[in-house]
């Protein structure tokens, strides 16, 4: 049975596991208060879900799912990660992670400098742009048609972003490929793929709104409406 591991259970983590777990797959959690804080969501997950070390996660994931603030990416355990396809959700907020200065002076994206860290992993940009209740709501099996929400990817490894796009469709979502992770600021705060097309776009606060499944050509639009 293959499995995702997680660094990072939190909201968008959390709510992955229990896709993840839905869609009939293993998952090995983990945060940095350590395995017995997460007890409680194993518990609920069931027996497809145990809790683990940054580095047993990584070690155990088919594919692993990065879900931490952006500070947090120097700390990742890099020789676990080696040979990974590495799913990174994460978004930059100064506020919360202070200032970095590539990611300031627009050097690289947010997922562009996780790679810088993880030499040996294959980086793709993912579930960054939705709203973790929406992403939690909106999985429908492959052939839902016009009720299949889109998500975009972006990545520098054609093999990464095909394991990727895999994972997607077995967790219940069509893919978008944005290119590579240069274009993720297409998808990033404040662009128009962010948030919103899952939701009613009449409404400022997207978080506020029901889901709404955003399609392949809606994505694409508004990948295509980016503007720095």
């Amino acid at each position: 049975m293959a499995t995702l591991g997680l660094i990072g259970s939190g909201q968008i983590g959390g709510t992955l596991a229990r896709v993840a777990v839905d869609a009939g797959l293993d998952v090995v959690l983990s945060n940095s208060r350590g395995p017995q804080s997460l007890a409680g969501l194993v518990a609920e997950l069931g027996p497809r879900a145990r809790a683990g070390t940054a580095q047993e996660a990584a070690y155990a994931g088919d594919w692993v799912v990065v879900s931490v603030p952006v500070k947090a990416y120097p700390l990742m355990p890099r020789e676990a990660l080696v040979g990974k396809t590495v799913l990174d959700t994460g978004n930059y907020y100064v506020q919360r992670d202070g200032h970095i200065a590539e990611l300031d002076s627009g050097e690289t994206t947010h997922s562009g400098w996780l790679q810088r860290h993880l030499e040996g992993a294959s980086v793709v940009k993912v579930f960054n742009n939705i709203y973790f209740k929406h992403l939690g709501a909106l999985p429908r099996p492959a052939g839902a048609g016009g009720d299949r929400a889109a998500l975009p990817i972006a990545g520098d490894d054609a093999g990464a972003k095909a394991r990727a796009t895999e994972l997607l469709d077995v967790l219940g979502f069509d893919v978008v490929d944005a290119g590579p992770l240069a274009e993720g600021w297409r998808y990033q705060p404040d662009t128009p793929a962010y948030g919103s097309p899952y939701a009613d776009q009449s409404v400022a606060d997207f978080t506020a709104q029901p889901p709404v499944p955003a399609s392949v050509d809606d994505i694409k639009a508004a990948l295509a409406a980016a503007r720095r």
